[in-house]
């Protein structure tokens, strides 16, 4: 197997501008580059393909590396070490000039910033420059201009500013440099629309003022985001700085993920396009952006949510369950045939066929994000106040129907308990804001089918013979997603059937290392999938509810060794290789870090436990 294809996806980390997002390896080499939004065309795709392009910058022979995002910022360090000397590269995405605290992003011109400074000694420079945008399709011709070289060719143009001294074979630049002490190289790519005025390269100035003046957005937005004291602060703080880097600024939406395809089985084909926004996610990152970051960001997303599926349920059509972070609808799924896929798991896909699902859950999860937000929402409009009432309408019409599940099961539509619970949600939350929406004389229909819900979720949700709630009306098979009756506060988490559905999860739905399954059922594809990182915060979530405190610091502490050393989580993990899998960074996976920690915070404050500091071993 080609050692590139197979880098472990621990092994890189994120920069971000807020529009789109790279991913460095270890090693130097920006393996992945979508240019000028997260879910646009990749310009490097190396993590999907050995021949699917990169940008490399590494020392030439052994070496050693270290890494780390420079303090509260997305600006990555990374410190290599030879025989005969130390170099840093520091890689940024570049913000807009002077953006701070709340802009962060609004004006990114879609730059790539490279500086590699030698801080000890001499050291050989190797750098590979290979663009294949298009996801590798296009192999571009390379020039040289004043100030770097020049890529033609699709429907992008793209200039590196840098050191002359390239030398161009086809469509792959490379250069060798050799760097004292005190000496620095910068670099710098843009890319522009082929129809746009030519590129004026950087000079090493500018790059060096921007990637400066970057570095203080970052720390601008940290400085007024991030409040948070209690367990796990730099973890907790990391996270939120996560999601804001995964955030579109124009928008607000959040990817799930700004990968494509990284598979949830080596090999497999669960393999799935992330770089959309979920409305099943809402009502969970309003609660983590309310403790990560501050209500601003989660007012900007709401926002968002609320405008890109406004017309849908005046139309009376199912409220779709995900959307193009411009607000896009149509997200047909297609299959790249040539690309291997990450450690050869193929198909490699863009869009995601999900959208055309059918998940009942959305309602729940909008007005939850919106009751959660109400104080900061203000008077609402008539459209927005009719949009959250009709989504209220809907679950109390639609509850009683079959859908695909939170999951997205690719079979046929069932009755899942995590459905009828947000449903139950959607109601519940309906009520409590009906005089912001207008809707007094609703409450008493609202309340009966709420009812109804609930008693429907405690006797055919519940199963004797397993011992606790299950994944779907009629069936003994566990699933993670029965936590949340606990977190949505259906049932408390000290009650009886609550903690035995807590139990069944943790002694039956885990793996050896503790951490947690979606489920085990069959779900209509073929192959196995890792445990779930999301699912295993919701495990310590829950115990924390039930004021099982140190259980659930241990589940809590299982999840976040799977964290790689600049503080990311992906989607899953490998019950075998202990491996991270799935897209990366996952937002899902750092709102669980986020969520649970704050629980186990509020469950220690009610036990009066003097909490240990737990800043996180990683910032």
């Amino acid at each position: 197997m080609d050692a590139i294809n197979g880098l472990p996806i621990g092994d890189y980390a994120l920069l971000s501008d807020c529009r789109c997002a790279a991913l460095v390896s270890r090693a130097g080499s920006v393996d992945w580059l979508c240019f000028p939004r997260f879910d646009a065309p990749a310009v490097f795709a190396r993590i999907l393909d050995p021949a699917g392009g990169h940008f490399a910058i590494r020392p030439a022979g052994e070496f050693d590396a270290s890494r780390g995002y420079v303090d509260q910022t997305m600006a990555l360090e990374t410190t290599f070490r030879t025989a005969g000397g130390t170099a840093v590269l520091t890689d940024a995405m570049a913000l807009g000039r002077n953006e701070r605290g709340h802009d962060l992003g609004t004006g990114s011109p879609g730059v790539l910033l490279r500086q590699l400074a030698c801080t000890d000694g001499e050291i050989e420079i190797e750098v590979s420059y290979a663009p294949r945008p298009e996801f590798g399709l296009i192999h571009p011709i390379l020039e040289e201009v004043p100030g770097g070289l020049a890529a033609r060719g699709g429907a992008g143009r793209l200039l590196l500013s840098g050191p002359p001294g390239f030398r161009v074979d086809g469509a792959t630049a490379t250069a060798r440099l050799h760097l004292s002490a005190g000496q620095m190289v910068m670099f710098a790519l843009q890319h522009a629309p082929m129809w746009a005025q030519p590129l004026a390269a950087w000079d090493p100035g500018q790059i060096a003022v921007r990637l400066s003046d970057t570095m203080e957005g970052w720390r601008s937005w940290s400085a007024i985001h991030q409040t948070y004291e209690g367990p796990w602060r730099d973890l907790v703080h990391h996270s939120g700085r996560m999601l804001q880097a995964l955030t579109f600024a124009p928008t607000g939406a959040i990817v799930a993920a700004p990968t494509t395809s990284l598979p949830e089985a080596v090999g497999g084909e669960r393999n799935w396009d992330y770089r959309y926004t979920w409305v099943r996610d809402a009502s969970l990152t309003m609660e983590a952006l309310w403790v990560a970051a501050c209500p601003d960001e989660a007012d900007k997303f709401f926002g968002f949510l609320a405008n890109a599926a406004a017309s849908q349920l005046q139309r009376g059509v199912d409220l779709q369950i995900m959307f193009g972070i411009g607000g896009e609808r149509d997200l047909s799924e297609r299959e790249l045939p040539h690309l291997a896929g990450w450690r050869g798991s193929r198909p490699v896909r863009v869009g995601n066929g999900a959208w055309t699902q059918r998940q009942l859950d959305v309602y729940g999860e909008l007005l939850g994000a919106a009751q959660r937000l109400v104080d900061q929402l203000g008077e609402l409009d008539p459209v927005t106040q009719r949009f959250l009432a009709a989504a209220a309408d809907a679950a109390a019409a639609r509850w009683k129907e079959k859908d695909q599940g939170i999951w997205e099961i690719r079979g046929e539509p069932r009755d899942f308990v995590y459905s009828k619970l947000m449903c139950w949600v959607a109601l519940d939350r309906a009520i409590a804001l009906a005089s912001q929406l207008g809707a007094e004389k609703r409450v008493t229909a609202w309340t009966a089918a709420r009812d109804e819900i609930r008693a429907a979720i405690l006797t055919r949700g519940w199963s004797e013979k397993a011992g606790a709630f299950t994944q779907a009306f009629g069936t003994e098979d566990l699933d993670a997603s029965n936590l949340m009756l606990a977190c949505t506060g259906f049932l408390p988490g000290d009650d009886p059937r609550m903690k035995a559905t807590i139990d069944a999860i943790a002694e039956r739905l885990t793996d050896e290392r503790g951490l947690v399954y979606r489920y085990l059922a069959h779900d209509g594809l073929a192959g196995e999938e890792g445990t779930f990182l999301l699912c295993t915060f919701w495990l310590a979530h829950a115990q924390a509810l039930a004021g099982e405190v140190d259980p659930a610091v241990a589940t809590f502490e299982r999840a976040v060794a799977a964290i790689n050393d600049v503080g990311l989580l992906a989607e899953e993990v490998d019950p075998v290789s202990g491996e991270m899998i799935g897209n990366f960074p996952q937002a899902f996976s750092h709102i669980g870090l986020v969520n649970a920690a704050w629980a186990i915070a509020q469950a220690e404050q009610r036990a009066g436990v003097a909490a240990p500091a737990r800043l996180g071993h990683r910032s």
